[in-house]
């Protein structure tokens, strides 16, 4: 796989910010940078396809912008054959456990969150990171916000250039990774919405416990999953304005 990213568009947002669409071997995705340079990197997570999250995507990426951030995000390794027949089966297995009121059985959840994938995800970050650090533009430090929490988990642990994350715990986590949530021990916050119709509050609350961070908050909303209130963005500028600057 190359090791520098290849242009394939870009454009001018809200005057000086600018936004390009790359390639990087198989890896697809978009770095946005601010007029100042060099800028430290957020790593901007999402829980589906780039190109359909786009819309929520460039909003945080301009405003990180205009805190004085460079952004990417990248399109996630996608199952294919079967490995994609039995994560379709395990989120059909899933709506139902939801639908019937019942509590998720673990053994969905293990089958929900494929390891191998979460790697492959980790190693496509690792590289779009190698490659946007390259930039004349862009400085360490790193940090993270978003995406599914256990990729989120798997990437700080394997990634030491990343100081500071701030995730959601929207999404299901393995029983098994609670160990491995123990080993983060970066800055961090977690954003939790109480009345979250599609998981679990309890197992939410523990894995929040099972983090290693010496210093952890945790942010807990009232409201379904989209419901996160706007004052959130402002807790993460200032959030990431005390770690990454």
């Amino acid at each position: 796989m190359t090791s520098e990213l290849q242009f394939t568009s870009e454009q001018r947002l809200d005057g000086d910010v600018l936004e390009r669409e790359f390639t990087l071997g198989e890896i697809r995705g978009i770095v946005w940078t601010p007029a100042s340079a060099p800028a430290p990197l957020i790593l901007l997570g999402h829980p589906g396809a780039l190109r359909r999250m786009y819309p929520r995507v460039v909003a945080r990426a301009l405003h990180s912008a205009a805190d004085g951030f460079a952004t990417v995000s990248i399109e996630l390794p996608q199952p294919v054959g079967e490995e994609k027949t039995r994560a379709e089966q395990a989120r059909a297995d899933l709506m139902k456990a939801l639908e019937s009121g019942g509590p998720v059985d673990e053994e969905i959840i293990e089958r929900l969150i494929n390891r191998q994938m979460l790697d492959r995800a980790v190693t496509h970050w690792r590289g779009a990171m190698d490659a946007a650090l390259a930039l004349p533009e862009i400085a360490g430090p790193v940090g993270l916000s978003g995406g599914a929490i256990a990729l989120g988990i798997r990437l700080v642990t394997a990634e030491p250039r990343i100081v500071a994350a701030r995730l959601f715990a929207g999404t299901y986590v393995p029983r098994a990774m609670f160990a491995e949530a123990g080993q983060v021990n970066i800055p961090l916050q977690v954003m939790l919405q109480w009345d979250d119709e599609g998981n679990d509050r309890q197992s939410s609350l523990e894995l929040f416990d099972a983090f290693g961070s010496k210093e952890k908050a945790l942010h807990a909303n009232m409201g379904g999953h989209t419901g996160i209130p706007a004052s959130e963005a402002e807790e993460g500028s200032r959030f990431f304005a005390r770690h990454l600057k």
